[in-house]
């Protein structure tokens, strides 16, 4: 029996590395190489136990049923009724021409690349430290990428920047606003400046996934005033709606037109749709806002009892549901954490973030927990 066991067991080695060595004839070379993206779920299993601080989600969850239920056609390619209500929502002298409906604002990001970008011809630019997306969607495409590193506020670096449009041949720029993970607003007057510089030459992507957070600081507007600026926005932050897989693009109407083009024939399931109508109704959006003004208060908590902590050596500002905290011995407090059930995302990895973590602003109770695990980790 012994003997049947490993030889089935050598047969299926042998399939899989025989089956690995034909992909690997066929496949891209850039792409046996890619290190994908390491989403929040990916790097730790979801256990109901475990206090999830690491994916930037909404504490509360709020419970939708469906009005509609016809799943035997395809649904509408991109629902009127949501465009309208979002248009309502964002509440510019805009119409439904301008918006584009997305799985998330993911989805958004890589169309854009993918319908103005020619492969292994043009190139994007972007300012780490931020979203990684950028990088990983130009890999997979096969889009060049430019980095402008961050100044040491986490501003951009104007400078740098324009050097590298007057040398290379750059046709967008993804600006993370407010920045993931740094938490920070970017400088309204240096968009402006870029805007301005490239001209129309160069579509300027700003990406608000966070910016309900500090509503009041929206660069919505630029749209009406430069053909060239696009805005990427989300119902899976601010709104609590991860799980469903809605986002925006918000631009002028010719870039909407042919984006149109390239993305796929139905984007959009109908359950999705339904869901998002609701969460737009003026009811749940009072319920949206109550719930940022707690997530503040929150955070504001969490960064005034982080502060008597002696193994917490900077708190970075943010305007988000996150923040970035330098540790002594980060690695250590990462471990700890999670050996606690409390899961946050290390950013030790990134040159400009060593002694990182990332935390998502939960509930009070996930908060005070991460306090009172902290302050275990000191008596140590």
């Amino acid at each position: 029996m012994r003997k049947k066991y490993i030889l089935q067991n050598k047969l299926l080695h042998d399939i899989v590395k025989t089956n690995k060595h034909f992909i690997n004839k066929i496949v891209r070379h850039d792409i046996i190489n890619l290190l994908p993206y390491q989403s929040a779920r990916l790097l730790h299993n979801t256990q109901c136990r475990q206090i999830l601080l690491n994916a930037n989600e909404s504490p509360k969850n709020h419970v939708f049923h469906l009005k509609v239920n016809t799943f035997n056609r395809y649904p509408e390619p991109q629902p009127q009724k949501l465009k309208f209500y979002y248009m309502k929502y964002i509440n510019i002298n805009i119409n439904i021409n301008n918006i584009l409906i997305t799985r998330g604002a993911d989805e958004g990001i890589e169309l854009i690349m993918r319908t103005f970008c020619i492969p292994y011809h043009d190139a994007i630019m972007f300012c780490p430290p931020t979203y990684g997306m950028y990088q990983i969607n130009a890999q997979i495409l096969g889009v060049k990428y430019y980095t402008v590193k961050c100044l040491c506020n986490f501003q951009l670096n104007l400078k740098k920047i324009i050097h590298k449009i007057n040398n290379y041949n750059i046709k967008i720029i993804y600006i993370c606003n407010p920045n993931n993970p740094t938490g920070n607003l970017i400088n309204k007057n240096d968009i402006i400046k870029l805007l301005k510089f490239v001209n129309n030459n160069i579509i300027i992507v700003l990406d608000e996934a966070y910016i309900e957070f500090c509503h009041t600081y929206t660069l919505l507007k630029l749209i009406t005033q430069y053909n060239n600026v696009i805005v990427l926005r989300t119902l899976s932050k601010a709104f609590g709606l991860a799980g469903l897989r809605c986002g925006f693009i918000i631009a002028y109407h010719s870039i909407i037109h042919t984006l149109k083009k390239v993305i796929a024939p139905y984007p959009i399931p109908q359950p999705v749709s339904d869901i998002a109508v609701q969460a737009l109704h003026s009811s749940y959006i009072s319920i949206v806002f109550d719930n940022i003004k707690n997530i503040i208060a929150n955070r504001e908590w969490l960064i005034r009892k982080l502060k008597y902590l002696n193994i917490v050596k900077h708190i970075y500002p943010s305007v988000t549901n996150y923040i970035l905290v330098e540790f002594i011995n980060v690695q250590h407090v990462f471990n700890y954490l999670l050996k606690h059930n409390i899961i946050v995302r290390q950013q030790n990895q990134i040159t400009q973030l060593k002694n990182c973590l990332r935390i998502t602003i939960g509930t009070y109770h996930e908060c005070k927990q991460i306090i009172v695990v902290l302050q275990q980790l000191l008596i140590q």
